[in-house]
């Protein structure tokens, strides 16, 4: 059976009741004995007040020793333990009280334990990735490290407390070297086979209202070697793949050709050797592509005027110009920007919209010079643009994947950037953004 519940004020009001009804018949019994209504009053109070005073104690006693209790558990939640737990046997406000600040307790407990948690699978994911980690402090003592950078940096020994630039006196030359440029950037720590290679990541940010900088020092030798054992393989297959296109004709050709003048049949002799010739012009060209990627030197800028350069362009290839073209004059490689455009506009017209769509755009904004070459083929899937700038890669049947690779190496050597878009309405826009040069 569950009591019933009563309040606190129920509690006071029924002390207050009895007490009331001790007085009114002590004071009819004094009142009786002493047959003076005064003095009886006196005397029942003079005996009731005290008795109530013990009463109200009592039963207040066990509140007080709550509050005590609970503002004991209030400096334990401050300090992190979320352990204790109260109880009360009464059913009023009190008890309401406790069951709350109990429920709270719980959910706190729950809170920390899935917090510790948390930590624990951050911190061992953190020791245990082979990317080596510092966290360097305002002072230039590292905070935290992780194994990586511990092994890294002091044969495995704890890094906290030490001043970064008294280990990187001790660290391979290159790691100096790499910090005083600042910035993120590639080093290389030792000589041939023994040769690794590594990525630099420097972040800062302000933490406790103190500024700290995160070090990431990636190892990124393996994976390196491995992109290149597979750029070699795509690299051989391509140039495999076009030497047997070009050649096998030819050989078979030469055989037909040979033929024909064993049997006194000279008729056909000149469309067979131009054939040849025209296969090894192919493969001439190709072969002189790839050594052009492969040694492109740096750009020797002189000053350029849009209009003759266009004119230029126009003079090889088909296209529109978008807009007006800017009067300042800017410093290009001729020959390699010459280059570079007649490989956009070559894909432009290959993209498989009309000539007549084909455009050109150079504008300045922002203090950059953005050139722009834009079709209204069928644009690239999300694929295809994720690997369109990627050496050697081709959708083409016949491409050699080198175009727009040789576009980009172009525009970044001028300190510019390469980017590809598909337009609304369909086609793509291929844009060179580059530092402003004038004259």
């Amino acid at each position: 059976m569950v009591a019933p519940r009563r309040s606190i004020a129920g509690h006071l009001a029924l002390i207050c009741g009895l007490g009331a009804v001790l007085a009114v018949t002590l004071a009819l019994w004094f009142d009786r004995l002493f047959d003076n209504p005064w003095l009886a009053g006196s005397a029942a109070l003079m005996l009731t007040l005290p008795l109530g005073l013990l009463a109200v104690r009592r039963a207040v006693r066990p509140a007080l020793s709550l509050f005590r209790a609970l503002a004991g558990t209030a400096l334990s939640y401050r300090d992190g333990d979320f352990s204790f737990g109260l109880r009360w046997r009464h059913r009023d406000e009190l008890g309401d009280l406790v069951a709350a600040h109990n429920e709270l307790g719980g959910v706190l407990r729950e809170q920390r334990l899935s917090l510790v948690q948390r930590e624990l699978l951050l911190d061992t994911m953190v020791q245990n990735t082979p990317v080596a980690m510092l966290l360097v402090g305002e002072g230039g003592h590292v905070v935290y490290a992780n194994l990586a950078a511990r092994q890294l940096l002091n044969q495995g020994r704890k890094l906290e407390g030490l001043a970064l630039e008294a280990l990187l006196r001790i660290a391979a030359p290159p790691l100096r070297e790499a910090m005083d440029r600042g910035g993120d950037g590639l080093f290389s720590v030792g000589e041939g086979d023994e040769e690794d290679v590594y990525h630099l990541a420097r972040r800062g940010f302000r933490l406790n209202g103190r500024p700290h900088e995160l070090l990431l020092l990636r190892q990124l030798t393996t994976e390196l070697r491995r992109q290149e054992v597979q750029t070699w393989k795509k690299v051989i297959r391509v140039i495999s793949h076009e030497l047997n296109n070009s050649l096998a004709p030819v050989a078979s050709l030469a055989h037909s050709g040979a033929e024909l003048t064993r049997r006194g049949q000279h008729a056909r002799l000149e469309s067979i050797f131009g054939t040849i010739e025209e296969r090894a012009r192919h493969l001439e060209g190709f072969i002189r592509g790839y050594a052009h990627f492969a040694k492109l030197p740096s750009p020797r800028l002189e000053a350029v005027q849009w209009p003759a350069f266009v004119e230029r362009l126009r003079s090889q290839i088909d296209f529109a110009v978008d807009g007006e073209l800017p009067a300042e004059m800017a410093r290009l490689d001729v020959a390699q920007m010459e280059q570079a455009l007649l490989n956009l506009l070559k894909n432009a017209h290959e993209s498989g919209g009309a000539a007549g769509d084909v455009s050109l755009r150079v504008r300045r904004q922002s203090g950059l010079l953005r050139i722009e070459v834009m079709d209204r083929g069928t644009g690239m899937s999300p694929a295809v643009l994720a690997n369109a700038l990627v050496p050697f890669y081709s959708t083409k049947r016949s491409g050699t994947g080198l175009g727009l690779a040789l576009a980009r190496e172009i525009a970044e050597a001028h300190g510019g950037r390469i980017s590809l878009g598909n337009r609304d309405g369909g086609g793509l826009a291929v844009a060179m953004v580059l530092p402003t040069s004038e004259a």
